[in-house]
């Protein structure tokens, strides 16, 4: 059974929608939910995820809004904080850790942090029994995939095309999975352009797939009540976790 990987904005359209959301997502199926910490700058993400994310930090969100609508949805799906490194650097990670634990969240997934550069905070994020998340991108040599993949941990996120999440293009990445499965037997998950339409053909070769913007456009749809948004997503999220495993 490959796995979904769902992610949406944390505090968009209000705390309580986030919570509500978690929880549908979780009966739908989802495996393991990326709750987005909003931030001014998300360099990896297309326009629709930066345009939730400016949204929820105009309707006032804080990190403490985070941690409060983890502890009630982490008892009820996998869940994993993903935000940018500016934050966690201010607050600092052995902030992050503390509150990850109490809040019952498995790790982070920060994209704009490279390999070597969390290099310091893996055995502390690890001895606390988190995951920091290691991305692969298509145009990273062999080499440099061994050194990455060797001591990851929960899932390696396998960037699908080099660029910002939720613009459909697309590369071969056969030869990549294959790189990367002849040094680790880590489940390997597809991220970035990942839809109704296209999981199926993302998903060939590795263990998941990770949605993103295809949710979070719902959640920017106006023209939808909350209990729409939720039924339209959890519908999406049970669409894409069938076509992953025909």
């Amino acid at each position: 059974m490959k796995n979904l990987v769902a992610y949406i904005t944390t505090g968009y359209p209000s705390l309580d929608f986030t919570v509500d959301m978690a929880l549908a997502l979780a009966e739908a199926g989802v495996d393991t939910l990326e709750l987005g910490l909003p931030f001014s700058d998300p360099v990896a993400d297309g326009p629709v995820i930066e345009k939730a994310n400016l949204k929820a930090l105009q309707n006032g969100f804080r990190l403490q809004h985070l941690f409060d609508a983890s502890k009630k949805i982490s008892p009820h799906i996998d869940t994993l904080w993903m935000g940018y490194f500016n934050p966690f650097y201010h607050k600092g990670m052995e902030n992050f850790i503390a509150e990850a634990k109490s809040s019952g969240v498995n790790g982070f997934i920060i994209p704009d942090l490279p390999f070597e550069e969390a290099l310091p905070y893996k055995p502390i994020i690890e001895e606390a029994n988190l995951n920091l998340i290691n991305f692969i991108a298509p145009t990273d040599s062999k080499e440099r995939i061994k050194q990455i993949v060797t001591d990851a941990k929960k899932f390696i996120y396998l960037v699908a095309y080099a660029g910002i999440t939720g613009t459909g293009q697309s590369e071969e990445l056969q030869p990549i999975i294959t790189d990367i499965k002849e040094f680790t037997t880590t489940p390997v998950y597809v991220g970035f352009g990942v839809n109704e339409k296209t999981a199926k053909a993302k998903a060939k070769g590795v263990d998941g797939v990770i949605v993103g913007s295809a949710f979070v456009s719902v959640l920017l749809d106006d023209t939808l009540s909350h209990t729409q948004k939720i039924k339209k997503i959890s519908a999406l999220a049970k669409e894409i976790k069938e076509k992953i495993n025909e």
